[in-house]
């Protein structure tokens, strides 16, 4: 049976994902969805040692899919690179990906830069970035927007100033890079630039929210085509 860990991007948590795994369930699979704490100092290299608790979690199954949504990409690569051997298929879903030392604010637009670090120095502590509106990530529908703006929190800026540590093992892994249409930040050339299998998506940033079924029936496809390949 195919075990999905599914990781959630900034501001989110992992409810990000509630759309999408009883649909994966439906399909047999089982899902994972780690929490990313967004108390504090919290880093890079925290969320990653939490991913990497859950993914000793799940040591014994014997298929397991790690997915990784927008600034997760970061996260999902680097914890991988630490488990490569219990990573089977590497999953992206608009995300952020680059070289070792490589952080988000690296691979991100100056301006994106320079709007979060503005952001975060008017916040309460300087050290947090307030969630954007709902409309950032593409939910329009009113009430949708309203009941996730009550849901986003603000999110620790050293998660996007702290660079990635990566030894080249997970440049062994299988990787897939899924990005949205109309595009936002190039998703899929951070894929590609990769190594990974790209494949559009038309939906907004936060496909998850807007469009589960095409998310759910993608990520297995996905998964059955790298599958379907080694043998």
């Amino acid at each position: 049976m195919t075990t999905f860990v599914l990781v959630h991007g900034a501001w989110y948590g992992p409810w990000a994902w509630d759309g999408v795994t009883p649909l994966l369930h439906e399909a047999g699979a089982r899902t994972v969805t780690p929490s990313l704490t967004l108390e504090g100092d919290a880093g890079l290299g925290t969320h990653v040692q939490e991913l990497l608790t859950a993914l000793d979690d799940v040591a014994s199954h014997d298929d397991v899919v790690l997915v990784g949504h927008s600034y997760a990409g970061l996260v999902v690569r680097q914890a991988a690179d630490a488990r490569p051997g219990l990573v089977s298929h590497l999953i992206m879903i608009d995300g952020w990906a680059g070289d070792d030392g490589e952080s988000l604010f690296s691979l991100a637009p100056d301006a994106f830069v320079t709007a979060i670090s503005r952001n975060a120095r008017a916040s309460a502590d300087g050290r947090h970035v307030p969630a954007p509106q709902p409309e950032r990530f593409g939910i329009t529908d009113p009430e949708q927007a309203r009941a996730l703006a009550g849901r986003l929190r603000p999110q620790p800026l050293r998660t996007f100033t702290e660079a990635t540590r990566l030894s080249g093992a997970v440049n062994q892994i299988p990787g897939t890079a899924i990005y949205c249409r109309p595009v936002t930040f190039p998703f899929d050339q951070f894929g590609k630039a990769v190594g990974y299998r790209t494949l559009p998506l038309d939906a907004p940033h936060d496909a998850m929210s807007t469009h589960p079924r095409e998310v759910a029936r993608l990520l297995l496809e996905a998964h059955a085509s790298q599958t379907a390949g080694e043998k």
